[in-house]
């Protein structure tokens, strides 16, 4: 039955909320995540905008004034070859150690997949995942060790195999391999263990499909599994990428840090990271290693989105 509401009764407006009660709760929200942006202010986005400032400039932390140069300071590293060896290094760096990396860590969780509910296999993702937590300072002296020519454990695992001693991290040849070997050493684990947190998210039915289908061994690889994992793929690969441009630690442990000039021998382990730092804390050129900061900045922002885009193709979202 309808009800007819007659004309002379005026119906009721629903009451607005006074522009202080639409804002109080957004308010106390922002008030309670305040101290958290304020860090991120202070020790990330403050430093960020202060770098992009000073590259610009001629600063001098000895001085409180600066001036515009303009671009300068990029003209300057551009006509440096140590600058350009130091960016050759880094690539090559970054296009040895990251697709050895992934391939590794997939292999060892596919190993290590099959072993899950096995209390050894429990034991081996603990061992595999221990170097990614231990020091990076800490482990990499004892790998200088490792990489002793004289009595290093490499050359008498080379030796075992009947193979010629190399001088490892004093040659100019063999001192990047090695701190490559270090990396993908203390790297594998991460991935390694995202890898599995991967394939552990596979439903079963689809396995016992594809082997009613008559797939087995690497055809369920190529066909199943590697399909469906593509997005952690895809995630290692930059996560691998943007941390190898990014290293240092190891690089200034291994090749001797303050005392045996890091980065040597003859600039064969500059990579970008490391010029930074020496340009900045041991020449005290600010100025140029924030435009060198802000060049990787680019390189990295840049390769990030060559792999977006090319893994548009080929990343399959489930």
């Amino acid at each position: 039955m309808n009800h007819i509401v007659p004309s002379h009764v005026e119906t009721l407006e629903p009451i607005k909320p006074k522009i202080w009660q639409r804002w109080r709760e957004p308010l106390v929200g922002y008030g309670l995540i305040l101290p958290s942006l304020w860090i991120f202010l202070v020790f990330y986005y403050g430093p960020a905008l202060f770098l992009l400032y000073i590259s610009f400039f001629h600063w001098s932390i000895f001085q409180n004034r600066s001036s515009f140069v303009g671009l300068h300071n990029f003209v300057i590293l551009f006509h440096q070859p140590i600058f350009w060896q130091s960016l050759l290094n880094t690539g090559y760096f970054v296009v040895a150690v990251v697709p050895v990396t992934t391939l590794l860590a997939i292999a060892l969780a596919l190993l290590l997949r099959e072993a899950a509910g096995l209390r050894k296999g429990k034991v081996a993702q603990t061992l595999v995942f221990l170097p990614h937590v231990t020091p990076v300072v800490a482990t990499s002296i004892i790998w200088v060790w490792i990489f002793n020519p004289n009595f290093g454990l490499a050359n008498v695992v080379l030796h075992l195999l009947h193979l010629p001693s190399l001088l490892w991290l004093s040659s100019v040849h063999w001192a990047l391999p090695s701190v490559m070997i270090y990396t993908i050493w203390h790297s594998l684990g991460l991935y390694t263990v995202l890898f599995l947190a991967g394939l552990a998210t596979i439903p079963k039915h689809v396995l016992e499909a594809a082997q009613v289908d008559g797939a087995r061994g690497w055809l369920t690889f190529r066909r199943v599994l590697w399909p469906l994992v593509s997005p952690i793929t895809f995630f290692v690969i930059v996560l691998a990428s943007i941390t190898t441009m990014q290293t240092f630690s190891q690089i200034y442990t291994l090749t001797g840090g303050p005392h045996g000039g890091a980065g040597g021998p003859a600039f064969s382990t500059t990579t970008d990271s490391l010029l930074i730092y020496q340009t900045a804390f041991l020449y005290l050129h600010f100025s140029l290693a924030s435009a060198m900061s802000l060049i990787l900045f680019v390189l990295i922002l840049g390769l990030t989105l060559i792999q977006k885009l090319i893994a548009d193709r080929f990343v399959f979202y489930r």
